[in-house]
């Protein structure tokens, strides 16, 4: 029997089919495959099978739905796409809920089976190449089945480890979960030794670096230390997994967390120590305002020097038109013929400081009556707001909003004699320009979406990268891990030094007021980067914030008194604004159930392999 690799246009990759018979005929080479003995013996085609297995980062997080609609950073507008399952504590084995490309589990291990067969072949090369190409590619396998595995026990706990190709005829092909010590463990060893067989190789951007291995170890320990991995501290703040009869699965119980800050705080220094990819962290005070919004815009679109953040991203051209690309149609305002489909809570609009580092409050008169001035920059780069300038409007609107400013209220304008009329934005849902694809929370994402006017609507697509791994997480990691470790005066010192590049004044917290204001720095950094939802649940805070009721904000303007105004534009001279925060209720009911710190293994997995035990709350 002969094998064949069908060579499929995926990143100019190779995906695997095997086909065979004694039949002459079917024995004769075909024109559209490559035998796998080919494929290993060919350097040119072994390195097409490795590059093939990035596709497994699907559109990194550029999807229509986005993991930030499962946190209190934003809420999806669609109904009917599984996310309320999730947020409303629905899911169960047989309806998870909305599961991504990136994270569901069958898709997960088809890709730790394609980094397998790689690592299994690379083990004794069949080819001979100049340079490092076979570190190069074995670094890169492995780099990958370690993000697939990390991907794996983040959303569902420990998994099977699988580190070999299964083979047909086999005996047996269920296994049994490992132990969540044993599953880290394995992801920091193919890390390490990614790592190493990187190091001094130069490799083009979207594929795996010595940085990204030590980057991505810095994440996959700073979750290990973290409150929702440690036995005695997940026992403690919740009853559901306290009852669980198989901790081991979901937490670690060997070492001290001491011990497990120590090796987080180690691995997010090696990460800092490349100092190539720091951007504009070496300031003794805080830039401008001006300055701060736009280093923070920077790095979002991966520009004007904010391109050195990235360690590893994943990259869309419109060459292949990639819905990656469609970042912006997905997101953008129904007022400029986009779908507006993961909205900005007004929770995390309040999560952004004043400009002079203090909180926001609605109780405070000067807040709830200018609620979007003076605030920290980066709130500029994130949110459309109320009011806010944007790009020129499509030509079919410009003469309904010469001005080009985000329209999410009701407003009094003028009528015939004298009379007011109320009139709805073009941006709510309420629009003359689309009255169905509109933001339900008063808010859009502006963060990842370019404003240069190119991009202005659905026909065109963007080439903005997503952030798989970037520098500013791991000086993040590192900052917790020193605060967890009584490391204070350290942890400020590098925090202070991402809130200067922001335009924000230092600060001096100390205790519990330092990890929260670190907290809320995080989410404000990593906003909209798939880091949320993760963080609410290892830091077992969920309950309090995607468990909360979605708030949103209800916008007035009041013609004041002797003015008249017959096109509608954002102006505090002819305009008196209120801003009403309430809760939506029906359309998304979110609450938070503790079974909901782990995803559950899905029915047809269960059933397909009779060793898995599933995760608490779930069980039959």
């Amino acid at each position: 029997m002969k094998k064949y690799i069908k060579h499929m246009l995926l990143l100019g990759g190779l995906a695997f089919i095997h086909t065979g018979c004694n039949d002459n005929f079917v024995n004769t080479q075909p024109l559209d495959q490559v035998s796998e003995s080919a494929v290993w013996t060919d350097p040119v085609l072994s390195e097409r099978f490795v590059v093939n297995i990035y596709t497994w980062f699907g559109q990194g997080g550029f999807d229509e739905q986005m993991l930030a609609a499962l946190s209190d950073e934003a809420m999806f507008t669609h109904t009917g796409r599984g996310i309320t399952t999730i947020t409303e504590s629905r899911s169960n084995p047989a309806d998870i809920g909305w599961v991504n490309y990136t994270h569901e589990w069958g898709n997960m291990y088809r890709g730790i089976r394609a980094a397998n067969i790689a690592i299994k072949n690379l083990s004794a090369p069949q080819f001979t190449s100049s340079g490092n190409l076979v570190n190069k590619l074995m670094g890169e396998a492995k780099f990958m089945r370690a993000f697939l595995y990390h991907q794996l026990i983040r959303f569902y706990g420990a998994v099977p480890i699988v580190d070999r190709p299964y083979e047909l005829g086999e005996a047996d092909y269920e296994l049994p979960r490992n132990t969540m010590e044993e599953c880290v463990n394995f992801i920091v060893k193919d890390l390490d030794d990614a790592a190493t067989l990187l190091t001094g190789i130069s490799v083009e951007k979207g594929r795996a670096t010595a940085t990204a291995a030590l980057a991505l170890k810095s994440r996959v320990l700073t979750y290990a230390a973290s409150d929702l991995l440690d036995l005695n501290t997940a026992k403690g703040k919740s009853t559901a997994l306290a009852a669980y009869a198989n901790p081991e699965y979901l937490t670690l119980s060997t070492g001290s967390r001491t011990e497990r800050w120590q090796k987080a705080k180690a691995a997010a220094k090696a990460v800092l120590d490349v100092t190539a990819h720091q951007y504009k962290l070496d300031l003794a005070s805080p830039v401008s305002a001006d300055e701060g919004r736009q280093n923070f815009k920077n790095i979002a679109y991966s520009r004007n020097g904010g391109e050195a953040e990235m360690i590893l991203g994943r990259f869309f051209t419109n060459l292949k038109r990639e819905s990656g690309g469609d970042i912006g149609l997905y997101n953008g305002p129904n007022g400029y013929h986009n779908w507006a489909g993961n909205t900005p809570l007004q929770q995390f609009v309040d999560a952004f400081e004043m400009a002079d580092g203090t909180k926001f409050s609605w109780t405070n008169a000067a807040h709830a009556g200018a609620p979007y001035k003076n605030r920290d920059p980066r709130f500029y780069s994130s949110v459309l707001y109320d009011g806010a300038d944007w790009k020129k409007r499509t030509a079919d609107v410009l003469a309904k909003d010469p001005a080009s400013q985000i329209q999410t209220g009701q407003y009094e304008v003028s009528g015939a004699g004298g009379t007011k009329v109320a009139y709805n934005g073009l941006d709510t849902r309420l629009s003359s320009v689309e009255d169905w694809n509109g933001t339900r929370t008063g808010y859009y994402m502006r963060k990842f979406l370019d404003d240069n006017p190119a991009f202005e609507h659905q026909n065109t697509r963007q080439e903005i990268p997503w952030p798989i791994l970037r520098y500013t997480e791991a000086v993040l990691n590192y900052v917790e891990a020193c605060i967890e470790l009584g490391e204070e005066a350290e942890a400020r010192t590098w925090l202070n030094k991402i809130r200067f590049r922001a335009g924000m004044p230092a600060i001096t917290d100390t205790g519990n007021a330092l990890r929260e204001r670190y907290r809320n720095e995080r989410l404000i950094e990593l906003s909209f980067e798939a880091h949320r939802y993760h963080d609410i649940r290892r830091w077992m805070i969920a309950s309090t914030t995607v468990g909360a009721k979605i708030k949103f904000i209800s916008i007035k303007g009041t013609l004041k008194p002797g003015k008249t105004v017959t096109l509608y534009k954002y102006d505090t001279d002819n305009y008196d604004y209120t801003y009403t925060v309430q809760e939506i209720g029906s359309i998304e009911d979110r609450r938070w159930l503790d079974k909901m710190y782990f995803l559950p293994i899905h029915r047809d997995e269960m059933n397909r392999n009779l060793k898995l035990k599933q995760n608490p709350g779930y069980e039959q």
